[in-house]
């Protein structure tokens, strides 16, 4: 039997924040993946090597984690006062699956440098020195975030002094903005009405038949209970949740009955459709730990700490998107996430996650008893890895 060859699609791997992702240029994919649908989410999992019963991808471009099965799409954008479309897709490892639902955050970092380094952005806008202001339409979640990108002799910067913890190697810092990122509506930003529920659950789940939670959209819909209520200290790494089939397996049950809470589905079954969004993630008052690099975490140097799961495990770090969320969670008395900073007002969080610690700005404010948040700020770093071509066999989605 003939088989046809591979075809060759031009490309970017790129770290951006903790996360890795394949990058391309809308234009440069084939004209059947140009467009949402079948053939776009089959040549996706093919590059990343999905679906993978191994659970390595090691036929693909992923990494075997949610944090390096990722791809962006970025086109020009027909949008006002935008630059560029930015499109993420969440890749499932084991399953033939490409969630679209939502936006990621580290990888935002990685976008601007993309748009300017493959021509995507007006060249009257790149300074010889200083910062390029990036503004981009985030596709999946209709947000507007601005990057800016630091530029030296016209060029990207991409080595620098900053450090972030969950990356090993420090790089130039960019400062990326997340504006108004709750989603639209009178009771967007808390879609239950409420600061804190009391999230009825079965008895299998949680013995005492109900859960304290904070449902919130800002960044990613994300649901925050508290560590002690499902038995942990909070300051747990991987190794501690992940090798637990058990505990997945609850926190995937966990997050199916906020989902439904939240409204985002209608049936529990359907969070099996929706891996990606929302998040699920406990807090505690802050502790000294050790991070997983073995630096020692201290408690007064934090205000709180935060685990996060993305696709169904533990993250090694903390998902930019999840940020906002706790950023926004934070600056609003009485959510789960302020009262364990020990209450008040507050316009910035420091938090430690698994890999150390992380400092997010929010500027959250209260009309006629709606709490709305105008921009959450964070700083990230991102660079490219490699670029070049992708082989794919054509076969893979039949263009």
């Amino acid at each position: 039997m003939i088989f046809d060859p591979q075809i060759k699609i031009p490309a970017t791997y790129m770290r951006g924040g903790t996360s890795k992702g394949v990058f391309f240029r809308l234009q440069d994919l084939p004209k059947s993946a140009q467009i949402p649908g079948k053939a776009r989410d089959q040549l996706l999992l093919r590059i990343i090597g999905s679906p993978d019963p191994y659970g390595k991808q090691i036929d693909g471009m992923g990494g075997a984690t949610s944090s390096t099965s990722k791809t962006v799409i970025i086109s020009k954008s027909n949008k006002v006062d935008h630059d560029v479309d930015y499109l993420f897709g969440q890749v499932s490892i084991d399953k033939a699956f490409v969630d679209w639902t939502g936006n990621c955050g580290n990888l935002t970092a990685a976008v601007g440098s993309f748009a300017i380094a493959n021509g995507l952005i007006d060249k009257a806008k790149i300074p010889k020195q200083g910062n390029a202001i990036v503004r981009i339409w985030q596709a999946n979640i209709n947000k507007t975030i601005v990057a800016k990108i630091p530029i030296t002799n016209g060029e990207v910067q991409e080595t620098g002094d900053f450090e972030l913890d969950g990356v090993t190697f420090p790089a130039a810092e960019i400062e990326i903005e997340f504006i108004d990122p709750a989603e639209e509506g009178e009771s967007a930003l808390f879609p239950t009405g409420n600061l804190v529920d009391e999230l009825p659950l079965p008895k299998e789940i949680v013995s005492q038949g109900k859960l304290k939670a904070t449902f919130i959209t800002a960044g990613i819909p994300t649901m925050f209970v508290n560590a002690a209520d499902i038995g942990y200290s909070g300051i747990e790494l991987q190794s501690d949740i992940n090798n637990d089939s058990q505990a997945l397996e609850r926190f995937e049950k966990l997050r199916a009955y906020g989902a439904m809470k939240m409204g985002l589905i209608n049936q529990i079954e359907e969070a099996t459709t929706r891996q990606h969004t929302p998040k699920i993630a406990f807090v505690s008052p802050p502790k000294k730990y050790l991070a997983s690099s073995g630096k020692e975490v201290k408690s007064e140097n934090i205000d709180l700490v935060v685990r996060a799961l993305s696709m169904g495990k533990l993250h090694h770090a903390m998902m930019g998107t999840a940020a906002v969320a706790i950023a926004t969670a934070a600056a609003i008395p009485g959510t789960l996430v302020n009262l364990a900073t020990g209450g008040g007002n507050r316009e910035s969080v420091i938090f430690g996650h698994p890999s150390g610690i992380l400092k997010v700005g929010a500027h959250a404010e209260e009309h006629n008893g709606k709490w709305l948040v105008k921009k959450v700020i964070m700083s990230r770093s991102a660079r490219i890895l490699m670029e070049g071509n992708i082989y794919v066999p054509n076969q893979a989605f039949g263009d």
